[in-house]
């Protein structure tokens, strides 16, 4: 029923596994790879149509000093923030608390509701373009970043929900229902018993809430139009000339750019892997 662990394999799949990984690697980081050269490269490599070849120079301190120069990177930045971390606290809270509902009440439409929470994350976003759109407008939402902020809440609660319910499901219920036959209110079993147990819970999915919002590029350019409240993802266009496409600038800004979420990842990532892994096995 489950793959065989490579360990246990015949030595032709172990043989083939170990060639395979490093290509797929090379592979998968390729177009990293390809952006990192050319945020270094020199204009005239450019020019000169050296796309894909080695820099003909390093022009590194140029090319990251310009973007801070040649744009407000630093407030798209701060804007990212601004919409990101209240998403993420807003979202993690909210399906915290429609978790543990969904989790540990019985109820009429128990299923049905969070049916609804799941089927959300398989509309296409790009469908709800128009109307989102006209509802900021008519609730003066549009090119504010409390709109972002909302929308983005409202779209990422229905994944985080489905994660934190089915987290909660694997938690011992015995511990819930000892503390309700000592006449525990139900807000402090969530807040003295549930909460601490979803620790390692939150920790992932605020770093993957962070990631998915933080990298948003379509809400970024259909919900703002100003550089007042535009974050970094639809920002990095301002590196482009005018006439001319300045590809070093905007690599060299997307290496900025990702930086934050590659860095939360890191502090995390014990957290985050425990946070994925809780559960998977037994015993």
């Amino acid at each position: 029923m489950f793959p065989t662990p490579i360990q246990k394999a015949s030595p032709v799949v172990r043989i083939g596994y170990k060639l395979f990984l490093p290509v797929a690697l090379v592979l998968w980081l390729l177009p990293l790879i390809g952006v990192a050269l050319t945020s270094i490269r020199p204009a005239g490599d450019l020019a000169a149509g050296n796309y894909f070849g080695i820099p003909s120079g390093f022009a590194g301190v140029e090319n990251y000093s310009a973007v801070f120069e040649n744009s407000p990177i630093g407030w798209y930045i701060l804007n990212s923030f601004k919409i990101t971390i209240p998403t993420v606290i807003g979202a993690v809270a909210l399906s915290c608390l429609t978790g543990f509902a969904l989790a540990t009440y019985k109820f009429k439409g128990n299923l049905f509701l969070f049916f609804l929470f799941v089927a959300g994350n398989f509309i296409p976003f790009q469908i709800l373009m128009v109307p989102v759109r006209d509802m900021t407008l008519k609730m003066g939402l549009y090119d504010t970043v409390t709109g972002l902020v909302l929308f983005h809440v409202a779209f990422q609660t229905g994944f985080c929900t489905l994660f934190m319910r089915n987290f909660i499901k694997g938690l011992p219920f015995a511990l819930i229902e000892s503390a309700r036959v000592e006449g525990v209110s139900e807000w402090r079993i969530f807040v003295h018993i549930v909460l601490p147990l979803m620790r390692p819970a939150i920790a992932a999915l605020s770093v993957l809430v962070f990631t998915f919002v933080w990298n948003d590029y379509f809400w970024a350019t259909v919900l703002v139009q100003s550089q007042s409240a535009m974050p970094v993802t639809a920002g990095l266009f301002t590196l482009n000339g005018q006439w001319v496409a300045a590809w070093n600038l905007v690599s060299a800004g997307s290496i900025v750019a990702a930086l934050p979420p590659v860095a939360m990842f890191f502090l995390m990532q014990r957290h985050f892997i425990a946070g994925l892994t809780l559960g998977a096995t037994k015993g």
